[in-house]
């Protein structure tokens, strides 16, 4: 069907016409639409309608939907080896990690199975890296308010968000979160048991929260001055999202360590840890482990979706097709009184807005485009880093429309 019209939503029901009640624990408000093919920069539902995509699964599906090479791959990975163990040496996950240190400032990768996993072996490191090598017995790590690092007990004392800690007391200890860009608040909560600072490029979740060059400049220092490790999350922010292939290049830092999920495996489930050669020492054999972290098939995706970043510029892609939205975006809206500022890094786009926008949210659905929230007043855009001019055009101009059409319905209740 032609997205000019109405998408037709509705959820899951019985032969009866009741709600139909799901198997699955309730732990996600689902929206009222069941997704079956992608393609690009489309997705197309259970009855046929399609939809624009500028959230990409939240950040994942870089390459778009069915990237062709790493399908390909990934194929052919299947009618050769699944799984083994991390027992045995596995060449395809030596590949993958040779592809992410010769392009970036880490020396060593650590595979796992997800985002939060990844932020878990970076906070066991840390400690491992201060307690075993240094012998100092460091194990505090200081974050950020309005953070975001994952949902496991460490990596959810982490975040600096409460909402996420409701009903999970007791949490684990050696966590303190500061305000973002306050220096002195962040330097008062280093002490003699503080082993690194956990920060993000941006605070994607938090309402889409740049980091300010000199407030990072000042973090570095203070990790160089104290003997601290700097951790930097770019679950979110990594591969090529931001314009660079991870979002620390901009402000000419190298962390010790930093993470990376979503973008990395195209939308198989995979994660990974990278630091500095340093840190070998810290995990040794037997030290920690994943099951399934750096599969064969895992690993397959992984380097076809490196290798696709590279060879397609999705970073610099990313970079100008940032600029291009973010211009049409302030034309559009820049002067809306309902639009309080719009922001973002690359592909990674934040409309600040006077009032909730969960109903613009669902309102976008209805009109063959979708989007995310990131905190209740801020709109999150993230296409993939291949989208078209025509594509942002197209998601723009139906954007704009909703926000005018909500604004005025707020002027004129029916």
């Amino acid at each position: 069907m032609s997205n000019s019209g109405e998408v037709q939503l509705s959820g899951g029901t019985s032969s009866n016409g009741a709600a139909a009640e799901s198997s699955l624990f309730p732990t996600y408000a689902r929206y009222p639409i069941s997704l079956v093919k992608g393609e690009g920069s489309w997705l197309w539902d259970d009855k046929g309608n399609k939809y624009l995509d500028f959230m990409c699964g939240i950040a994942v599906t870089n390459l778009g939907h069915a990237p062709v090479k790493v399908k390909e791959k990934l194929k052919a990975q299947l009618d050769e080896l699944w799984h083994v163990s991390n027992l045995f040496h596995i060449p395809v996950q030596e590949k993958a990690a040779a592809l992410l240190t010769a392009n970036t400032c880490a020396d060593a990768v650590f595979f796992c199975n997800s985002g939060a996993e990844a932020n878990e072996a970076a906070i066991k490191i840390a400690r491992r890296y201060h307690q075993k090598v240094k012998g100092t017995g460091r194990y505090e790590i200081i974050t950020f308010t309005q953070s975001f690092h994952g949902r496991t007990l460490a990596t959810l004392t982490a975040t600096g968000q409460d909402k996420v800690k409701d009903g999970f007391l007791p949490l684990p200890a050696g966590f303190k979160s500061v305000p973002l860009h306050d220096l002195p608040a962040l330097e008062a909560n280093i002490n003699k048991d503080t082993a690194a600072i956990m920060i993000e490029m941006v605070q994607a979740e938090g309402g889409v929260y740049l980091v300010e060059p000199e407030y990072m400049k000042a973090v570095d220092q203070l990790c160089r001055k104290h003997g601290l490790l700097l951790i930097i999350d770019e679950v979110q922010t990594g591969m090529g999202r931001t314009g660079k292939l991870f979002a620390h290049e901009h402000y000419g830092i190298e962390p010790d360590i930093f993470t990376v999920a979503k973008g990395l495996g195209s939308g198989f489930p995979v994660g990974a840890m990278l630091g500095k050669g340093y840190l070998r020492e810290a995990f040794t054999a037997g030290s920690h482990g994943s099951t399934f972290g750096g599969t064969p098939l895992s690993m397959a995706v992984v380097t076809a979706t490196i290798e696709s970043i590279l060879e397609e510029q999705a970073p610099q892609r990313a970079a100008e097709m940032g600029q291009y939205l973010t211009e049409r975006l302030n034309a559009e809206l820049g002067a809306h009184p309902f639009v309080k500022g719009i922001r973002g890094m690359g592909l990674l786009i934040g409309i600040e807005c006077a009032e909730p926008v969960g109903d613009i949210v669902l309102a976008g659905q209805r009109r063959g485009l979708l989007f995310v929230t990131a905190g209740p007043n801020v709109i999150r855009l993230l296409p993939n880093l291949l989208v078209t001019k025509s594509e942002i055009d197209q998601a723009v101009s139906i954007l704009a429309q909703l926000i005018h059409e909500h604004t005025a319905a707020a002027v004129n209740p029916m």
